[in-house]
C-alpha cells in the first residue's frame, strides 16, 4: 500500500532514488500514468522494483511467478532482468488494470517473456502445480488479496525449487500491523502470514523495510 518506502522523508527518498535506482524512462512513464488511477498506491516503489531486478539477476531467474500484476511495474522490473529465455507467469483477475500492463510489456519488448493468466490467482497457482511446475520455479512475488496470502505462500513453496525465493509484499501494511485498533481482515491476514513465516523452519527469512515492507523467504 505504498508507492515509496515507509519512513523516509522526501529529501532522503529523492536522494535514494537518484543514487540507487536506474529507472528507465518507460517505467517512469508507467508510474506517472498509474498515479492518476484509483488504487495507485498499490504500485510498488521504484526502489523496490530495482531491488527485485537485482535479486532476479543474482539468482539468474529463468522461471518466475507473479501473483498480482496491477499495471505491470513489478513484472517489467523482473522480466527485464531475466535472460532472453526467461519466463514470468503473471497472475491477475483485473482486466482493466492489466490492459495497461500489457501495453507497457509490449513497449518494453517483454511480452514474449510474460505468460499472463487472467483468472483468480488462487486457482492459477493450483493450476501451475497441476501443470507439473512444482519444484521448478526460481522466484515468486506475492502482492494480491491479503486474505489469500497463506494459500499463495503454501503453493509458492510447492512451486519453488530448493534455494528459490518467495517475495511477500506489504508485510508492514503502512504500519497497521502494530496498530491494535486495526482489526480488518486484510491486516489480520498480514499479521498471520508474518507470524507463520518467521516460525517456519522450511525456509530462511529476512524482512526488509523497502516499499510497504517486503519479506524474502528462501526455500531450504
Amino acid at each position: 500500500m505504498s508507492r515509496e518506502s515507509l519512513g523516509l522523508e522526501a529529501p532522503l527518498l529523492s536522494y535514494l532514488i537518484e543514487h540507487g535506482v536506474r529507472e528507465s524512462e518507460l517505467l517512469a512513464k508507467l508510474r506517472e500514468e498509474t498515479a492518476k488511477l484509483p488504487g495507485a498506491q498499490m504500485q510498488i516503489a521504484p526502489e523496490q522494483g530495482a531491488f527485485m531486478a537485482m535479486l532476479t539477476r543474482l539468482l539468474d531467474v529463468r522461471l518466475a511467478v507473479e501473483i498480482g500484476v496491477f499495471t505491470g511495474y513489478s513484472s517489467i522490473s523482473v522480466a527485464g532482468a531475466m535472460a532472453e529465455d526467461g519466463r514470468l507467469i503473471a497472475c491477475d483477475n483485473h482486466e482493466e488494470n492489466t490492459l495497461i500492463a500489457k501495453r507497457y510489456w509490449r513497449l518494453a519488448g517483454l511480452d514474449h517473456k510474460i505468460d499472463f493468466r487472467l483468472k483468480n490467482a488462487r486457482e492459477t497457482v493450483d493450476d501451475l502445480i497441476e501443470e507439473g511446475l512444482a519444484g521448478t520455479v526460481d522466484m515468486a512475488f506475492i502482492d494480491a488479496d491479503k486474505d489469500g496470502y497463506d494459500h499463495y505462500y503454501e503453493r509458492c513453496l510447492q512451486l519453488l525449487r530448493p534455494g528459490g525465493l518467495v517475495l511477500i509484499d506489504n508485510v508492514l501494511w503502512s504500519g497497521s500491523v502494530i496498530d491494535d485498533s486495526a482489526q480488518d481482515n486484510s491486516t489480520k491476514a498480514i499479521r498471520a502470514i508474518n507470524a507463520k513465516v518467521i516460525a517456519d523452519d522450511r525456509v530462511d527469512v529476512s524482512m526488509v523495510p523497502i516499499g510497504d515492507g517486503l519479506t524474502m523467504v528462501r526455500k531450504k
